[in-house]
């Protein structure tokens, strides 16, 4: 692998969200998953898993850096407001840092705009002060980069610590598009609001074409795990192997 790979890749595995949220996993497959997490040469930024098994991984993470993330209103962005928010509850209960939320985007795109920011602060109130939520927007489905903008801005308005191209649950997952329109929301909002890019990413290129974005758009210097992060476990492989040894770890 070339230097320029090998910095990439070093600069990207600390940024990923590790992630298993197929309908195979299992209780094994979650524990599989927070081993690796905590084998790998780099660590990631979080472990994000379905919220049944929060509890077990919560405890194998113990004393790790790896932060446990869940899911709620996942995948569909349904309108329940009461069952989200107990969901998160428990979640946070079992010992989640991080909440993934799925806009109720059919209700935004309906123009019924106040079920969404609802839901958003409804559960922005029960989070503890060091728990991050991540707004998932769902931008495969909004598709104009106005209603994407309109989306972002709502989102970050109602406490969104991180907004999040996708379910990866639709055809159409994340893009450049999707992707500048939100970071440019996020840099117009003069909030200290993160980007996730999640679906669809595989490759190094991926890798280094949203992180020049965020460059571009955020500044050299903006990039972190407190403000960056990518959902996508399928880019591992590929940056664990250009770290330069040629091992990925099972």
């Amino acid at each position: 692998m070339t230097i320029e790979a090998r910095a990439l890749a070093r600069r990207a595995i600390p940024l990923i969200d590790l992630t298993d949220l197929s309908d195979t996993c299992s209780p094994e497959a979650a524990e599989a998953l927070a081993r690796r997490a905590l084998a790998l040469p780099l660590r990631p930024a979080a472990l994000c898993i379905w919220p049944q098994y929060v509890g077990q991984t919560h405890a194998l993470l113990a004393g790790s850096p790896v932060k446990l993330a869940t899911v709620v209103n996942f995948p569909e962005g349904g309108e329940d407001v009461e069952r989200v928010v107990t969901d998160t509850q428990e979640a946070l209960g079992d010992g989640a840092d991080e909440i993934d939320l799925v806009l109720p985007w059919r209700a935004f795109l309906e123009g019924r705009r106040d079920v969404a920011r609802g839901m958003i602060e409804a559960v922005t109130e029960c989070l503890p002060a060091d728990s991050l939520l991540k707004v998932i927007l769902e931008t495969g489905e909004l598709r104009d980069p106005g209603h994407i903008a309109d989306a972002s801005r709502l989102a970050i308005e109602g406490g969104a610590h991180f907004i999040k191209t996708s379910t990866g649950k639709t055809a159409v997952s994340a893009t450049p598009e999707a992707a500048r329109a939100m970071l440019t929301c996020i840099r117009d909002s003069g909030r200290p609001v993160g980007f996730k890019a999640s679906g669809g990413l595989r490759t190094i290129d991926d890798a280094a074409l949203y992180l020049s974005l965020a460059d571009e758009i955020m500044g050299p210097g903006w990039v972190s795990p407190r403000t960056f992060r990518f959902g996508a476990s399928s880019l591992l492989d590929p940056l664990v192997a250009a770290l330069g040894d040629g091992v990925i770890p099972a």
